[in-house]
């Protein structure tokens, strides 16, 4: 079929031995017309049906007078080019649509085989998200009940998270270690401080890996898995190193992205798709959030184990021992912590220096607060006293220097008072210090100390009411702890052994508000 520029539409087809041509006008007429070598629809028609079936009717909406002629019918076509040529003109050009619009061809033939499909573009090879696939995803059939299905979906994921693991660190590696030394945006040393011993715990995760795999059975399912991760536990103690050394590397890190080199670097890497819109300190927390979640896997398989599965006797050892080295690391970390900040406190006066900030072991927690006249502070909640400070201007490979403002309090000595917001916007110390009106102020709370009189109370306001309660909790939780320690020694020459089930509060810091909300007090 063809639109010419005289408005014209030609049909040809290919009948019992003959061609013949028709030419139709806009209202349906048709007239003969010479054979022209022009592209047609070769059409090969069945008598029978040619009597019966086939009716084309043109009724353009331009039309006067529409013809209820019968066509031929259209039975079978091998092709569809040479339907409508190219116009010339853009009117022609939308007439040519229309008539195609309006013809109507109702046929029995076959249609068209479905072309082939055109191959997407190639996806990246970072996926923002992770694949969730399930065990049972990759198993044709079993015949397992439904507690060692779930023993094997826990096992899997074990296995999964591991490879997953190694596949992130080896590429943090590449795409942050290796640029960074390269186009020297950071030193040698700066680098190895940030990323710590991270290289060195690849291989430890291979090798588990490696050992998982070599315990799937042909039909991709795992026995006994306790001896196999009770061998392996001892290895995670290289993580005691790593994890201390993660308190400076905060820090440092923090210093060095004020720089508008590094910053604009990891900013770029962070928009990059394999980050999945992780920075760089998130994929450097990635080996401390894979070591925690051990215990948890651990005890879900032991949960879908059966009373007379081998694991039974095993897995309870391999849940103890993994236990004590988290344990053993979190310690680790939160004296780490404990000296890091330490060091970084700058006296005023001699008379700051009390003993309980150097026999003090671990944080509690720490972060900003402010003062009833709106000043603020970075407050650390030491293991035996409390201390505020003014973050100073000086910084060093340390990290930042904090000016210790006040006289600090031991944590014996403590009263707190939690100040409801309806009574801190009255009158008193509080009001229109925040605010300049008798707007109320929230989330405040005073300390003071007992048997110092020179010592003045501290009214402190926190971000929000989530920070206040961190605050609040960690501070009574502190005062007893430090009572019933001062309590021990008074009876007890020995001084009390350090206590674990305190260490892992040094994970808790109030530095922010985004960071508080990530933080659990426990």
């Amino acid at each position: 079929m063809e639109v010419e520029e005289t408005g014209e539409m030609r049909t040809s087809w290919s009948g019992s031995g003959d061609t013949r041509s028709v030419l139709c006008d806009h209202a349906g007429k048709k007239r003969k017309q010479d054979l022209i070598p022009e592209p047609v629809i070769r059409i090969m028609e069945d008598e029978e049906e040619e009597e019966e079936e086939g009716e084309m009717m043109s009724d353009h909406k331009d039309s006067e007078e529409p013809s209820n002629k019968k066509v031929k019918p259209v039975t079978k076509s091998n092709s569809l080019t040479g339907v409508i040529t190219p116009v010339k003109t853009a009117a022609l050009k939308r007439i040519g649509q229309s008539i195609s619009r309006s013809i109507s061809f109702r046929t029995d033939a076959r249609p068209l085989p479905p072309g082939p499909l055109r191959p997407r573009s190639k996806a990246s090879s970072f996926p923002r998200r992770r694949n969730s696939q399930c065990w049972s995803d990759t198993v044709e059939s079993h015949d397992l009940t439904a507690k060692e299905i779930k023993r094997q979906e826990v096992i899997y994921e074990l296995t999964q998270g591991e490879r997953q693991l190694i596949e992130d660190l080896s590429l943090f590696m590449k795409v942050y270690y290796e640029p960074m030394l390269k186009l020297d945006i950071l030193t040698e040393s700066e680098l190895g401080q940030i990323f710590g011993t991270l290289d060195s715990l690849i291989p430890l995760h291979e090798d588990l890996l490696a050992r998982l795999e070599r315990l799937r059975g042909s039909e991709k399912t795992v026995g006994e898995v306790g001896p196999t991760l009770h061998d392996w536990f001892p290895c995670l103690e290289a993580y005691v190193t790593y994890c201390c050394n993660q308190v400076g590397a905060k820090a440092l890190l923090d210093q060095k992205k004020q720089e508008k080199r590094v910053e604009h670097f990891l900013r770029l890497c962070q928009e990059s798709s394999f980050s999945r819109k992780l920075d760089l300190w998130n994929f450097l927390d990635l080996p401390r959030s894979r070591l925690v979640k051990y215990p948890l896997l651990l005890k879900e398989i032991q949960k879908c184990t059966p009373p007379d599965h081998p694991d039974e006797d095993t897995l309870p050892d391999a849940l103890e021992l993994i236990q004590s080295i988290v344990a053993e690391v979190n310690k680790k970390t939160g004296e780490a912590e404990c000296q890091f900040y330490r060091r970084g406190l700058i006296y005023l006066e001699e008379s700051q220096r009390i003993p309980e900030i150097h026999q003090s072991r671990f944080l509690y927690c720490h972060g900003e607060l402010k003062t009833n006249k709106g000043q603020k502070l970075h407050v650390f909640l030491f293991e035996l006293a409390l201390v505020l400070t003014r973050p100073g201007d000086d910084r060093d490979i340390r990290g930042q220097m904090f000016n210790v403002y006040r006289q600090p309090l031991p944590n014996t000595l403590i009263n707190l008072e939690e100040i409801p917001d309806s009574e801190a916007g009255g009158g008193g110390t509080f009001r229109g210090a925040f605010t300049g009106g008798n707007d109320k102020v929230k989330n405040c709370f005073r300390v003071s100390s007992r048997g110092r009189s020179k010592v003045n109370p501290y009214c402190l306001q926190a971000n929000d009411s989530f920070s206040k309660q961190q605050w609040i909790t960690c501070l009574r939780q502190a005062i007893v702890q430090s009572r019933d320690r001062t309590a021990h020694t008074s009876q007890s020459p020995l001084s009390l052994p350090p206590d674990p089930a305190l260490c892992h509060i040094a994970d808790l810091s109030l530095s922010s508000d985004t960071d508080m909300a990530d933080h659990t007090c426990r």
